[in-house]
């Protein structure tokens, strides 16, 4: 049985009066799983001109090339209006799929404080936890429950390859979270960063989400709600925004990734690249934060793994998205269909707002390497489950390293 969600603008008034009068509650374990994913495929564009798609112009209009500004007059864009807020218009027949169509021009100042602190965490589509089924011996007994830690402030200096991915969505601004990773291409100089598919694309049904931005250490300082009602820009974003011009997730989630059943979980991964929204000082991202994070493709077999850490930004109750938060704890198997690669899961109570945080183990190297990310959970908290990531989730980061390399 489906329970019945709350619109998103019910559920903003809901989140605004948690922020003034919080309330303990005791939340039971649910039997359906809260998923959170979505996919793309990789694209051969020029990658000087990709480069430059999000670059704003002195005057404020937006440049983007050629080849780009073609493709979306085919499909009926103008890049003036849409600069004017016709990227609001969700009409299927301009929701850009295809993985070539990829464009996402930079609107300045659009993130701002309110806009940021208001997003809302995707929607959570859900599957009976008796669907579950093609397992073959590969999922473990469900993982017990691991209360989240508040990762202490500053989040630079204890987290720094971690932040906040923005977005619209046809349901309104919504936020997940996300990871700085190393750049084969551009040693200590990568502008990449790692998410959910789910992220960046809304799967099967619908396209690629827009005004997509990554902010590393968003309120740094752990400023309350009611603080970051008054914050600035700098003071909630202080080491930047950073606007994706080129994202890619798997194939299999823009074709098989659902609101139901857990259709593409396994392949529930993307790679965003990004670029300064004001340019800059000519520092990569990477050099900005001070780090980021290998990431392994062949990571040891779950029974191996003594601890993995996911960390995210959980937005839905009990949480609201504005503190940074940890869980720790040995990971198991979790199978949904006997046809995909069997997912990582661990006991953890961080909630929707968390998808897309990285989960950090210890690699082949026995060094510490992000392995996966935050894709879905139960509805009610209690564990969280993430692709293993292998040949398809190497190929996706590949092919955005070597579309920038040299840059």
């Amino acid at each position: 049985m489906r329970s019945i969600r709350p619109s998103s603008t019910a559920r903003r008034e809901r989140r605004r009066s948690r922020r003034t009068s919080p309330v303990l509650a005791a939340v039971a374990l649910a039997s359906a799983l809260a998923l959170t994913t979505t996919a793309c495929e990789s694209g051969d564009t020029d990658a000087s001109a990709d480069a430059s798609a999000t670059a704003a112009a002195d005057d404020g209009k937006l440049k983007i090339p050629n080849d780009l500004a073609d493709r979306l007059k085919e499909h009926g864009i103008d890049l003036d209006k849409w600069r004017d807020g016709a990227w609001k218009n969700w009409d299927k027949d301009k929701w850009l799929r295809e993985a070539q169509d990829f464009v996402n021009p930079i609107i300045e100042d659009l993130w701002d404080p309110d806009r940021m602190r208001d997003a809302d965490e995707p929607d959570q589509p859900e599957v009976d936890e008796n669907d579950i089924s093609g397992d073959q011996g590969v999922t473990d007994p469900t993982p017990d429950p691991v209360q989240a830690k508040a990762v202490p402030t500053s989040y630079h200096e204890n987290a720094p390859t971690a932040g906040k991915v923005f977005f619209d969505s046809p349901e309104g601004t919504m936020v997940c979270s996300a990871t700085v990773v190393e750049d084969p291409a551009n040693p200590g100089r990568s502008n990449m960063v790692w998410t959910a598919g789910h992220c960046v694309h809304a799967g099967k049904k619908g396209g690629w989400y827009r005004n997509i931005a990554f902010v590393p250490s968003y309120n740094d300082s752990g400023m309350s709600a009611a603080e970051l009602g008054g914050a600035t820009k700098e003071e909630v974003a202080p080491y930047g925004m950073w606007w994706g011009d080129w994202a890619q997730t798997s194939d299999q989630w823009i074709e098989q990734g659902g609101a139901t059943g857990g259709d593409g979980a396994s392949y529930d991964f993307a790679v965003i690249h990004v670029t300064p929204e004001k340019g800059g000082d000519g520092k990569s991202l990477e050099e900005t934060v001070g780090a980021a994070m290998p990431v392994d493709f062949n990571a040891p077999a779950v029974p191996k793994i003594e601890e993995m850490t996911a960390i995210g930004y959980p937005a839905a109750p009990p949480y609201d998205g504005q503190a940074l938060y940890s869980c720790e704890d040995k990971p198991g198997r979790l199978s949904l269909s006997a046809s995909d690669p069997t997912m990582y899961r661990i006991g953890c109570s961080m909630t929707a707002g968390s998808s897309g945080g990285g989960w950090i183990a210890a690699g082949q190297d026995g060094k510490p390497a992000l392995v996966s990310n935050t894709s879905i959970g139960p509805v009610t908290t209690g564990w969280l489950a993430g692709p293993r990531l292998g040949k398809e989730a190497k190929g996706v980061y590949d092919a955005v390293s070597e579309k920038f390399a040299g840059q």
